[in-house]
Parts: C-alpha cells; structure tokens; sequence
C-alpha cells in the first residue's frame, strides 16, 4: 500500500502497526517503522533551478511566490527558491505570501489570485506557485496580468501556453514504482541526481527559456548533483540565509 501526502502519516503509523506483516510506503512524511519506506524529496533542489529560471526571465528584477498551508514543507520551496533566484542574479528581490495556516489554504484560488494580483502591483513579473488547487488562482492572475508563472509538482506548462515560463516537477510517480517493486523499509530521497524533481521543459514554454538560461541551468543542475553548489535545506536549517 502506498500513501501519497504528509496528511497520511498518522493513518499508516496506525495501519503499519496492526498489520506488522504488511508492506506500506508513504510519500513526503516519515514513519519510522520496520515494514514502511518513506519517500521525501529534496525539492528545495528543484525549487533552486525555479528561482534562476525567474530570475533570469525577469525584466522587472521582483519576482514571487505564493505558498499554500505555511509549512516547513512550503518553506523549503519557497527557501530554495530565494537561493536560486539571487544564484543567478544577486540583486533579484524575491516576494513571498503564503495562503494561510489551515489545509483550506491549498483550496483557495481566489485568494491565490489575490495574493498574485498584489505582488504584481508591487513589480513582480514572474510568480512561483505552490499551493495545490489554489495555484490555479495564482497562474490565472499571471495570465491576466501578463507576467510568468511558474508551475509545481506536475508539468503545468500546458495550462497557459505562453506565461507558463516552466515547472517545477516532483515525480511521485518514481516513488510509487520503486514501492511497488519491493519496499524497502527506511528513508528514500529523492533529488535532482534521482530525476526525483527538475523543470519542465517542453513545447508550452520552448520560447520562453533561451539557450543562454537552459546552459546556465543545465550546468547548476550538474554542480548540485556533484555537490559543488550547496542548497540550504529549510527542515534541517529552518532558515533560508
């Protein structure tokens, strides 16, 4: 059995526990028992390859980020974000909201829309969402704004073909395949030198990231999997600088 979700966590504590023989995986939460494997993902790495591609698309040098739920998991987006986007450009200024601190958070894209809507009067040009269902607010008001959104979690490119500058993925898919092959019980990451997350490149925004942005990518990408380039990691810091 696999879970998808942090929410998930104390259901398969329980359930693990009572069926001791049972093999059960959990995505983005640790159960630390003998029979689950728990899969979390270092996407403060993938969020850090978000922030250069923002702020090398940027025009206006102000780019943001709405957050659903605050939460160190959001945190950790919105942390390797920041260090990403002044990577590439040092003087970038970065935005951030967050939705609020309840699970409505995540479902609420008017309030996305809202948030989005005030950082562009504030000269944001490229907004990063990750906040659920709520980011469909988010990437809306960019649309009609006229500035670049960046997705999350899945390819969201094709949503707005034109202002989707890219997305920033996070295979799930890879986590429940490994589980179905055999779970190993413990902690898996999964990171960039996984294919555990990156960005989304495809015919929705080919002509919104240049050769020049795709190098410069392509090579922090390489320094992190080497370990060359460092990416703070907010649940260990729990701070971005």
């Amino acid at each position: 059995m696999v879970a998808i979700g942090f929410p998930h966590a104390a259901a398969i504590d329980k359930v693990a526990r009572a069926y001791p023989k049972t093999q059960f995986a959990i995505v983005d939460a640790v159960v630390d028992l003998p029979n689950v494997q728990s899969f979390v993902y270092r996407e403060h790495e993938g969020s850090f390859l978000a922030g250069m591609a923002a702020a090398m698309a940027s025009r206006s040098g102000k780019v943001g980020m709405v957050g659903g739920m605050d939460i160190p998991l959001v945190r950790k987006f919105a942390c390797g974000y920041e260090q990403g986007a002044k990577y590439a450009d040092p003087k970038v200024e970065v935005k951030l909201n967050m939705i609020g601190s309840t699970p409505s958070a995540w479902t609420d894209p008017a309030r996305g829309a809202e948030l989005t809507k005030a950082q562009v009067a504030q000269g944001v040009d490229v907004v990063f969402s990750a906040a659920g269902t709520s980011g469909l607010g988010i990437m809306q008001a960019a649309r009609d704004a006229g500035i670049l959104a960046i997705g999350v979690d899945s390819n969201q490119n094709g949503l707005h073909p034109g202002t989707m500058l890219t997305s920033m993925v996070k295979r799930v898919d890879l986590a429940v395949e490994q589980a179905f092959r055999g779970v190993k019980p413990g902690v898996t990451a999964l990171g960039l030198k996984e294919g555990g997350v990156g960005l989304a490149m495809d015919e929705h925004n080919a002509k919104l990231v240049t050769p020049a942005m795709r190098a410069r990518l392509d090579a922090a990408r390489a320094d992190i999997v080497a370990g060359k380039l460092k990416v703070i990691d907010y649940t260990v810091a729990m701070a971005c600088r």
